[in-house]
């Protein structure tokens, strides 16, 4: 192992006891530093490459997808041994598909999960046997889906609190009054299928700065905690907190400053051109972010610099469009930051081991899932529980 990742190779498990394991903040905070600590593991055989939707503790189960064909997709659950104890799909030409996923799986009890799809809200056994279904009262084709590990619905009551999938009329995004009118977060009732709109830009926000950004630079990443909504929007390194329950008003705003963070500030002109849309690919962004105790940890790609976003637009040979790419992922690692409350970054740093971006909070464990091995394929993949901890320097 790296002797600079020494400090926090620890990764994985969250307390089950938070009154002793919780991180106490109250200590001398002087020469000390929060890592995280690995505290627990789970190692899932498994040939391919798999997906996590969704941990539940009390019921002991992960549900992951492994996609093997285009559309086509494979639900497994497994048990904290390891244990793949169902496997089953909903795709293809079934009475009872989702279609197409809009959100990750979410696990309900120790028998059932939910899939919020293209033919509306969907709940399982773990055997694959459909019990319930809620079409959607307001459906159109979102106009993206991020099903990844740690970006699924977050429960709010008997609701559900997820990202705006919404597009523009026509997908035109050159309009600029597009960033007064834009929400940015949906409450969903999987029960009656109803979808109610919330959360616009701050006024503070920098997509109300009378620029232009392209498509994506918004995402917003999100976590419930303490009665509020969490957010950061894509590029913007800043945590917006907004009460949890109606008018939603905004209560505080989190500048974030992230280690060599470069990102997009924003055109005065739109543009078509492949270098306003590809900054996708080279602005910083914020992948995550999760808030235990008193910290949020935030996960972000810090972004190429100004000269390395040059040559990603220059004319390159294929050849040389690989090696670039793969100069960069090594040069701009995703990385973790461990914030207190008043935006103090208490700790920096690229994980050795673990996906960033993959933090996903239930029932007060913090799980990350293991880096694939870019040498070697695995017949296994493993899940980290992880904690934060006191270290001296």
């Amino acid at each position: 192992m790296k002797k600079h990742f020494i400090f926090f190779i620890l990764i994985v498990l969250y307390s089950c006891n938070p009154k002793s394991e919780n991180l106490q903040v109250n200590h001398d905070l002087e020469n000390k530093r929060v890592v995280l600590e690995q505290r627990d593991s789970i190692k899932i055989d498994f040939v391919g490459n798999p997906n996590v939707h969704d941990i539940h503790p009390q019921s002991k189960t992960v549900l992951f997808v492994h996609n093997y064909e285009i559309f086509k997709e494979d639900i497994h659950l497994a048990n904290f041994d390891g244990l793949v104890f169902s496997s089953f799909s909903k795709t293809g030409d079934k009475p009872d598909t989702y279609l197409f996923l809009m959100s990750t799986f979410r696990i309900l009890n120790e028998k059932s999960f939910l899939a919020y799809g293209y033919n509306g809200f969907m709940t399982y056994d773990f055997e694959g046997k459909l019990l319930s279904r809620v079409e959607l009262n307001d459906f159109q084709i979102p106009n993206y889906s991020p099903l990844l590990m740690g970006y699924g619905m977050e429960k709010l009551g008997e609701k559900y609190i997820y990202i705006n999938q919404d597009s523009p009329e026509n997908s035109d995004y050159s309009d600029k009054n597009r960033y007064d009118e834009m929400y940015l977060l949906d409450l969903l009732d999987p029960t009656t299928g109803e979808k109610e709109r919330i959360i616009k830009f701050p006024e503070s926000s920098i997509f109300k700065s009378g620029k232009y950004f392209f498509r994506n630079a918004w995402d917003p990443v999100f976590h419930l905690a303490d009665n509020k909504i969490y957010v950061a929007f894509g590029l913007e390194p800043t945590i917006y907190s907004f009460n949890a329950s109606p008018p939603y008003e905004l209560k505080s705003v989190l500048p974030i400053d992230l280690k060599d963070y470069n990102y997009f500030k924003g055109a005065d002109d739109y543009s078509e051109d492949v270098s306003f849309f590809g900054r996708r690919f080279t602005s910083g962004m914020i992948l995550n972010i999760k808030k235990v105790g008193d910290y949020f940890l935030v996960a972000y790609f810090p972004g190429y610099d100004e000269l390395d976003t040059q040559t990603n637009f220059e004319n390159k040979s294929p050849e040389e469009s690989k090696l670039f790419r793969e100069r960069m992922q090594k040069k701009y690692p995703s990385r973790i930051a461990i914030l207190d409350s008043t935006g103090n970054v208490t700790n920096d740093f690229v994980p050795d081991n673990l996906e960033p971006s993959s933090m996903l909070l239930r029932d007060g464990q913090l799980w990350i899932m293991e880096k694939p091995d870019e040498e070697v394929e695995r017949d296994y993949f493993r899940l980290f529980r992880v904690g934060l901890k006191l270290k001296n320097d």
